[in-house]
């Protein structure tokens, strides 16, 4: 949310191909600004002739600025990641390659999709904190939103048909979504507890969201453009992300912000 106030048609796109759109909204005198980044942390993908691997190097002390340098045009900033990580990552800190996450290399220690999760948002928070342009900023983390594969994964044929929620007690969280929950919560703690850390709020939304298993598209989105695959990781549908909206305006109303 932005307080520039920058006339744009609503669903326009611009600038780095949808890596940034901005939609202003006149009659509230309201702007809204997504910005689209992979890993929070600067990051390339590897590359064989020219044809992308799917294998990144991911940089987990340096912030990726195709996001980070519009924060001093925002009073409002919804932070959230995870799905990303879960791929070949080679893991970089002062320029040097220090580990790896799902790799088979010898050489490397992989030190599991936590580990990065919580360099990037550590750099992440540090960033923000430390933003001398920011000030007055509010800075709200969403925590980790579980996918619902049933019968496998996006290669193998898994899918997400279920079309009712799960009741609270079927459910439980396994140990890779708990820990990263876990450590997006105990990262903005840590932050939050700093000297100077204000301005920072918690979305928790994890263990609702395991709930959900009704909201995602699943057969009825292509992803990226292709057929064969089950979308049961982002949520497309009316529901859940209509109660992260409320959930939001609670937290900022509640006064559950650091200051």
């Amino acid at each position: 949310m932005v307080n520039q106030q920058v006339e744009i048609p609503i669903g326009a796109k611009n600038e780095d191909e949808d890596t940034v759109k901005t939609w202003y909204f006149q009659s509230y005198d309201f702007t809204l600004m997504q910005l689209w980044t992979k890993f929070l942390v600067e990051a390339a993908e590897q590359e064989i002739n020219g044809t992308g691997t799917g294998f990144y190097d991911v940089h987990l002390d340096r912030i990726d600025t195709s996001w980070s340098g519009k924060l001093p045009l925002l009073d409002y900033l919804i932070i959230s990641d995870g799905h990303w990580f879960f791929r070949k990552l080679y893991l970089h800190e002062y320029d040097k390659l220090v580990g790896c996450v799902y790799c088979s290399e010898g050489n490397l220690t992989d030190f599991g999709i936590n580990f990065a999760i919580r360099k990037a948002f550590r750099t992440a928070f540090q960033f923000i904190n430390e933003c001398e342009e920011c000030q007055g900023l509010v800075t709200v983390a969403r925590t980790f939103a579980p996918a619902h594969f049933e019968n496998g994964t996006w290669n193998d044929g898994g899918d997400c048909s279920r079309t009712r929620p799960f009741e609270e007690s079927a459910i439980s969280l396994t140990a890779t979504e708990y820990d990263i929950r876990s450590t997006q919560v105990e990262e903005l703690e840590s932050t939050r507890s700093a000297k100077g850390g204000k301005g920072f709020g918690l979305l928790d939304v994890t263990k609702a969201m395991m709930m959900r298993p009704d909201g995602h598209p699943g057969s009825h989105r292509d992803f990226m453009g292709m057929t064969g695959f089950n979308d049961c990781v982002h949520w497309c549908l009316p529901g859940p992300v209509d109660m992260w909206n409320e959930m939001l305006l609670a937290v900022l109303k509640k006064g559950l912000i650091a200051t």
